[in-house]
C-alpha cells in the first residue's frame, strides 16, 4: 500500500493528483447531464456563459477545456500554496458532486413522473 501523500515526478502529491483528475471528470459529467437534461427539455444550463451554446456542437469541447484549464490552473498554484490549492479543489469537487447528485435526481424524476 503506498502513502497518499507520495509525490509525483513533477512533485505534487498524488492525493493531490486523484482530487484533480476527479473533480475535471466532475466537470466532464456536468456537462454531460446538463447537456442531457436541456436538450430532452427537462432543465436549462444555469451557467450564463453557457446557455446559448448547451445545445450545439460546441458545449462539450468547452467544458472538457474549461476543465482541463481549471485543472491546470490548481496544479500551478499548488506548487505556490499547496493547502489552498488542496482546500480549493476538494471545495469545487464537492460542490460539483453536489450539482450532479442534484441533475440525476432530475432526470430520475422525471423519468418517474412521465416527463
Amino acid at each position: 500500500m503506498t502513502d497518499s501523500r507520495e509525490r509525483t515526478q513533477c512533485g505534487e502529491s498524488r492525493g493531490f493528483r486523484d482530487l484533480v483528475i476527479v473533480l475535471v471528470l466532475l466537470v466532464v459529467a456536468d456537462g454531460l447531464v446538463s447537456q442531457f437534461l436541456a436538450l430532452s427539455g427537462l432543465g436549462l444550463e444555469m451557467n450564463p456563459f453557457l446557455q446559448a451554446i448547451v445545445g450545439g456542437g460546441k458545449f462539450l469541447p468547452l467544458k472538457v477545456a474549461g476543465a482541463l484549464l481549471a485543472g491546470l490552473v490548481l496544479f500551478d498554484f499548488h506548487r505556490r500554496r499547496p493547502k489552498v490549492a488542496e482546500a480549493s479543489a476538494m471545495i469545487f469537487a464537492l460542490t460539483y458532486t453536489a450539482i450532479l447528485y442534484w441533475n440525476i435526481g432530475v432526470v430520475f424524476f422525471a423519468s418517474h413522473q412521465g416527463l
